[in-house]
C-alpha cells in the first residue's frame, strides 16, 4: 500500500499521486480488504463479523463509534492487556489528541508500521510544494518544531502526542538526507524537552542562517506567532549572542548547547546590528521578510479555528503566501492541498485513499438556519458552529470516498491500520471538487466546538460545565448569571478566552458593585473547570493567555437578539450563540462592558495518568 520512491526524485512523487488519485476506488478497496484480512479475528472485530472479513458485512454489522463507544478497549490495552483486542500489529503506543473524553485525552493507537505511513505521506509534501514554487534545494527551511510531555501508562506504552512521537522516532531522527527539507534547527533543539530553550535556540538558529532560509513555518499558525511574540521578547538577547558568537548561560540543555554551538561559530557583529536594526523599527509589519529576505513562502495550518489567526500572520508576512499543506490528525493523515498558493479561504485537500479506509456520513443541513447564523455571527461557513442543524442518520449510512458529491457536507469517518474501525474523526467536511477520481475536501469545522486559540477544542457542553462550577461563586453574594457568551481574542499573542457575562441582582433587575476578587475567582474556576488540553496550554506551552470575564450591562443580551434578529436571524428559532464571531455584534457586547477581570492564578496541570482497575 506505501509505493517505494526516492523522495528527492520529484517527477516520480507527482506520478505516485496521480496513480493514488486515478485508482482511488481500487485503492481503498484493497485498503479494506488488507484491515480486514489481517484484523476480521482481533476480538473487536470477531464480536461482529464472527470471522467473515468482505465490505458488505463490515458495512452491515460494524457499527459507525465515536471514542467513547471505544475507550474500554483502548484502556484495556494501556493497563496491560494484549493488542490483539483491536489490532493484529502489536501497538507501540498510544497518541494523545487535542480532544478530550472525561477531561483527559483521547488515545489512539499507533503501530511501528504507521510510522512509515506518515513518513510517505510527509515525502509526498515535496513534490506538489515543487510543482509551484522554484529552486527550493537551494537553501533551507526555518521550520518551528517541538515536543510535548508524555506519560508511560501501566503497559508501558508511551502516550504522547502524535507530532512528539514522530519528532522521536527513528523515521525522523535517522531521516535520509534530502535537499528539498533542509532544516535550520539541529534535531537536538526539536527534541528539547523545554520548550522556552527551544524556541530560543530554534530562532537563534534561524537568525544565523537567514541568508540560506527559503521558508518558514510550524504546524500551526497559533504556533508561529508565539514565536514572532517570542522573537519580540528576546531578540536583543539573540543580537547579543550573534555579537559575541556565544550562547546565553540560561540554555543548560547539552544537546542544545553542542548544536547550536556548532552553528554559531563565530562573532558576528554585522548580523546583529542588522537584525538589531530590523527589530528595532516602529512597526514589526512585514518582519518576517525583513529578516529572512529570501523567503517564498510561510507554511502553517490556517484551515478551521486557526483562520483566526490569518489577518496577523498577513501583518508579520510581508505579503508572502500562507501555505496549508497537510491535513491530518492523531487518528490518521488524511490528505494534501494539491494547490499550496491557493488563498486560505480556497484550501481544499484531496484523501489520499491509500492512507485509511474512508467513509462519510451525510450532515444534512438546514440552510436557512445556516444562512442566519452566518448573519448574525459576520462568518463564512467555513467557522459557522452554532446552529448548524447535523441530524444524525439513525442507521448512520455511511457513503464511500468515491462516490460523495460535489458541494455536500459529510463527516468523516475512518478505519485505520492501527485498530480504528469506523470511527467518527469529528470533522466536518465539505466536496469542493475531485483530483482525476479522488475528491477534494473543505475543511468546515470541528464538529461541536466553540473556542479554540491553539490544540484546545472546548465545546459548547464543557463551556456550560465550567460556567456553571464559576456562577456558584457568586450566588452567595446574591448574584444570578442571566445570560453569557465567548469569543476567542487572538488580538494578542498568546490569545485568550473571552466570557460575557450579563449578571443581576436578586429583587434587582442591576448589579451591585463586583467585588474583584471574586470575579478573578470565577475566572480561574472556570479555568480549572476546562480539559486538560486547555490546562496544558496555559500552564505547560503557555499558548494561552489568562481568561477573562467581561461583565456587561442588564439588557446587553437583549440587545445582540435584535442585532441578530434586524440580520434575519428567526425570532422564534433564536438561540443566544455561545461563540461570537460577528466584528458588530462584538462592538455591541464591548460597548456595554461594565468590568473586566483576568485569571491571576495558572490552572493545575500535569501529565494524565491511567487509572488502573
Amino acid at each position: 500500500m506505501l509505493p517505494s520512491y526516492d523522495p528527492n526524485d520529484n517527477e516520480r512523487g507527482l506520478t505516485v499521486l496521480e496513480d493514488l488519485t486515478t485508482n482511488a476506488c481500487q485503492i481503498q478497496q484493497q485498503v479494506l480488504e488488507e484491515i480486514l484480512k489481517k484484523n476480521a479475528h482481533t476480538e473487536y472485530l470477531r464480536g461482529f463479523l464472527h470471522g467473515l472479513s468482505d465490505k458488505e458485512n463490515f458495512k452491515k454489522r460494524v457499527p459507525v463509534v465515536n471514542y467513547e463507544d471505544i475507550r474500554p478497549c483502548i484502556e484495556r490495552i494501556a493497563n496491560g492487556e494484549p493488542s490483539t483486542i483491536i489490532s493484529s500489529q502489536p501497538i507501540t503506543e498510544l497518541l494523545t489528541s487535542s480532544g478530550t473524553s472525561g477531561g483527559l485525552p483521547k488515545m489512539m493507537p499507533s503501530t511501528a508500521e504507521d510510522l512509515d505511513r506518515k513518513t510517505f505521506f510527509y515525502n509526498l509534501l515535496v513534490p506538489i510544494l515543487n510543482k509551484y514554487l522554484d529552486g527550493l534545494d537551494q537553501g533551507k527551511g526555518m521550520y518551528l518544531l517541538f515536543i510535548k510531555p508524555e506519560i508511560s501508562t501501566p503497559s508501558g506504552l508511551m502516550a504522547r502526542p502524535v507530532l512528539t512521537s514522530y519528532y522521536k522516532s527513528s523515521n525522523f531522527r535517522n531521516r535520509p538526507f534530502n535537499r528539498y527539507n533542509v532544516y535550520t534547527s539541529p534535531d537536538e533543539t526539536i527534541l528539547c524537552p523545554d520548550n522556552k530553550q527551544s524556541m530560543y535556540c530554534q530562532l537563534l538558529c534561524g537568525l544565523v542562517q537567514r541568508d540560506e532560509v527559503l521558508r518558514v513555518g510550524a504546524i500551526f499558525a497559533s504556533a508561529f506567532l508565539r514565536a514572532i511574540k517570542f522573537l519580540e521578547n528576546y531578540w536583543r538577547e539573540l543580537c547579543s549572542n550573534i555579537r559575541t558568537g556565544s550562547i546565553s548561560d540560561w540554555i543548560n540543555d547539552p544537546d542544545c548547547r553542542n548544536a547550536v554551538s556548532s552553528i554559531l561559530k563565530n562573532p558576528n557583529s554585522e548580523l546583529a546590528d542588522l537584525i538589531e536594526y530590523e527589530c528595532s523599527e516602529r512597526t514589526w509589519e512585514g518582519i518576517i521578510k525583513r529578516l529572512w529576505p529570501r523567503t517564498k513562502y510561510i507554511e502553517v495550518i490556517v484551515t478551521g479555528s486557526m483562520a483566526q489567526y490569518i489577518p496577523t500572520l498577513e501583518f508579520y508576512s510581508g505579503g508572502l503566501p500562507l501555505v496549508s499543506i497537510m491535513y491530518a490528525s492523531s487518528e490518521c493523515y488524511f490528505g494534501i492541498n494539491f494547490k499550496p498558493l491557493s488563498t486560505p479561504s480556497d484550501v481544499s485537500y484531496t484523501l489520499l485513499p491509500n492512507m485509511a479506509y474512508f467513509e462519510f456520513l451525510p450532515v444534512e443541513r438546514d440552510y436557512g438556519e445556516v444562512i442566519q447564523d452566518l448573519q448574525c455571527n459576520g462568518v463564512s461557513d467555513q467557522n459557522c458552529i452554532n446552529k448548524e442543524d447535523e441530524k444524525e442518520n439513525k442507521q448512520m449510512e455511511t457513503v464511500d470516498l468515491v462516490d460523495v458529491k460535489l458541494g455536500h457536507y459529510y463527516e468523516l469517518v475512518v478505519t485505520t491500520f492501527t485498530g480504528l474501525y469506523r470511527y467518527r474523526v469529528g470533522d466536518i467536511l465539505m466536496v469542493t471538487g475531485f483530483h482525476k477520481n479522488a475528491p477534494q475536501f473543505r475543511f468546515v469545522h470541528r464538529r461541536n466546538v466553540v473556542l479554540s486559540i491553539d490544540t484546545d477544542k472546548t465545546n459548547e457542553e464543557d463551556l456550560l460545565k465550567a460556567v456553571t462550577q464559576a456562577k456558584i461563586l457568586l450566588e452567595p453574594l446574591g448574584f444570578l448569571l442571566t445570560e453569557y457568551t465567548s469569543f476567542a481574542d487572538t488580538s494578542s499573542i498568546p490569545g485568550h478566552y473571552v466570557l460575557f457575562w450579563e449578571l443581576i441582582t436578586r429583587g434587582n433587575n442591576y448589579p451591585a458593585e463586583l467585588d474583584p476578587i471574586i470575579m478573578e475567582q470565577c475566572c480561574s474556576t472556570v479555568e480549572e473547570s476546562l480539559d486538560s488540553v486547555y490546562r496544558r496550554c496555559r500552564k505547560k506551552d503557555k499558548s494561552i493567555g489568562p481568561l477573562e470575564i467581561r461583565v456587561v450591562k442588564h439588557g446587553t443580551f437583549d440587545a445582540l437578539m435584535d442585532f441578530c434578529l434586524s440580520q434575519g436571524s428567526s425570532v422564534n428559532q433564536y438561540k443566544t450563540p455561545r461563540c461570537i464571531k460577528s466584528e458588530a455584534a462584538l462592538k455591541i457586547l464591548d460597548s456595554r462592558v461594565v468590568g473586566n477581570f483576568f485569571s491571576k492564578k495558572t490552572p493545575f496541570w500535569e501529565p494524565f495518568r491511567m487509572q488502573t482497575e
